[in-house]
């Protein structure tokens, strides 16, 4: 029986990961550097960034049923951050940022549809979801434990730091 190697196993994190936010590797590394040259386990920075941009910030609050669909909707104008138009994807939410729904968008079925799916998924507790008038607040900066993904960070940063 063949072992698989250290590299193998760090690989295939990195590519779970990556495919989970829904990134390429040129994006995915630049957010490692950031993660790297911040204060802190470089790991957990690295997770607290990826869950940080709008369109997974989106798909967390429940606007869309998945990251590639919150990134299509970013994409067509359907959110405003703190009462501005934003359509980038990787944008970054801050504490204290505001996400809404445009007013044209609340009619959309796939937005209601998932926001009635939400109950079932919860919301992460750096979020605050006001449904009825479909904004939401971000209260803090996530947390490791906040996020239940099966994730191995460490093997992403031995595989980085090599």
């Amino acid at each position: 029986m063949r072992k698989v190697s250290d590299y193998a196993i760090q690989l295939r994190e990195k590519q779970k990961v990556r495919r989970i936010y829904g990134m390429l590797e040129g994006q995915f590394r630049k957010y490692f550097e950031i993660a790297e040259g911040r204060k802190g386990v470089t790991g957990e920075n690295l997770l607290q960034l990826l869950e940080r941009r709008l369109d997974n910030t989106v798909y967390r609050l429940g606007f869309s049923c998945s990251r590639n669909q919150a990134r299509q909707m970013i994409k067509h104008n359907h959110f405003l951050v703190n009462g501005r138009k934003v359509n980038i994807p990787s944008f970054m939410v801050s504490v204290n940022d505001i996400i809404s729904l445009k007013e044209k968008s609340r009619k959309i079925d796939v937005v209601n549809e998932s926001l009635a799916a939400v109950a079932r998924r919860g919301i992460p507790s750096w979020l605050e979801l006001d449904q009825d008038n479909y904004k939401a607040t971000v209260k803090s900066l996530p947390d490791r434990q906040e996020i239940t993904m099966p994730i191995q960070e460490q093997l992403i940063v031995e595989l980085y730091s090599k």
